[in-house]
């Protein structure tokens, strides 16, 4: 076998990224999106981390693009959102103390707009948990949307700003707000607080109030913690780069929304959505990362060296 050093890992991985085969790359995403680290994919498929990196953020990119322009016209009654914490390179409280810490580093939150019918990712943001940033995320929420919906959030302040300048009054909002307890005896360290009970607040139009609820996002949530390596918690598989965490989201999305069957609809999110009526599969991916792919130039005339 014809053995190449690939990237910085001067080792003898036979696969090189510019000659990986497609059965390679199928393979590779598909690791990434059913919970396998970076290094444990690379130590598996026999391809260097340089080569996996590389697929993942042109992978991202395309995906990122197709959501973008795809996703949009969504005919949906109601919409839940959510943010779910993750972090980059260092937890916030260990960022001062952390060796050499980028300028992102520390907590990182992923916001997800999600139809509560068909399942469907509407929209997603990752940064901060602030008013910015819950601005931009209604926003965007808002322009894909083609209805008027019920839209329930849980009780983060900075949402009731940024759903009234998104939406106006052309919404039917409420927030369902969770009350905890303290943990029972015994509980681990890392045990979740308990909900001890809800409370329910109309904020616009006539919410119904049998469907203010934030149950199916949080359920994605989950999901995500499970599909997504560096979401499980109590691992050092945590993003050490933002820009690669952002990748592997939009892969997510995309691979969730087009090419992962829901088990209780039997379709893709995207079809039950009306968005798609095609069920698609990771080599399609695959394709939307070759249709970006610059095309090779013609070749100019050649010259012969002269000595």
């Amino acid at each position: 076998m014809n053995l190449t050093l690939d990237g910085k890992h001067k080792s003898s991985y036979p696969i090189g990224m510019n000659k990986l085969p497609n059965e390679k790359r199928v393979q590779i995403l598909n690791m990434l999106v059913e919970g396998s680290s970076m290094r444990s994919i690379s130590r598996v498929v026999g391809v260097s981390i340089n080569t996996v990196t590389k697929l993942l953020v042109d992978a991202g990119e395309a995906c990122a693009a197709y959501h973008h322009e795809h996703v949009r016209g969504v005919k949906s009654q109601r919409v839940q959102c959510d943010e779910i914490w993750s972090f980059c390179y260092a937890k916030a409280k260990n960022v001062a103390a952390a060796k050499a810490a980028p300028e992102e580093a520390g907590d990182v939150w992923t916001w997800t707009a999600l139809d509560a019918d068909s399942k469907l990712i509407v929209a997603y943001l990752v940064g901060g948990r602030d008013a910015e940033y819950a601005n931009e995320f209604m926003l965007d929420v808002a322009d894909r949307l083609a209805t008027r919906v019920q839209l329930t959030t849980d009780g983060h302040g900075a949402y009731l700003d940024a759903v009234e300048g998104a939406f106006g009054i052309d919404v039917d909002f409420a927030t369902l707000i969770k009350q905890y307890g303290n943990a029972p005896e015994g509980t681990k360290r890392y045990s979740p607080p308990v909900c001890v009970g809800t409370r329910k607040e109309h904020w616009q139009g006539k919410p119904d109030e049998k469907h203010i609820s934030t149950s199916y996002v949080e359920r994605q949530n989950l999901t995500m913690r499970m599909s997504m390596r560096r979401f499980t918690r109590l691992t050092n598989a945590f993003s050490k780069k933002i820009d690669n965490h952002i990748h592997m989201l939009s892969l997510y999305f995309v691979h969730y929304n087009f090419c992962r069957i829901h088990k209780s609809l039997k379709v893709t999110p995207a079809m039950a959505a009306g968005v798609s009526d095609t069920l698609h599969a990771m080599d399609w991916i695959v394709g939307l990362i070759d249709a970006r792919a610059p095309k090779p130039g013609a070749r100019g005339p050649y010259k012969k060296a002269t000595s």
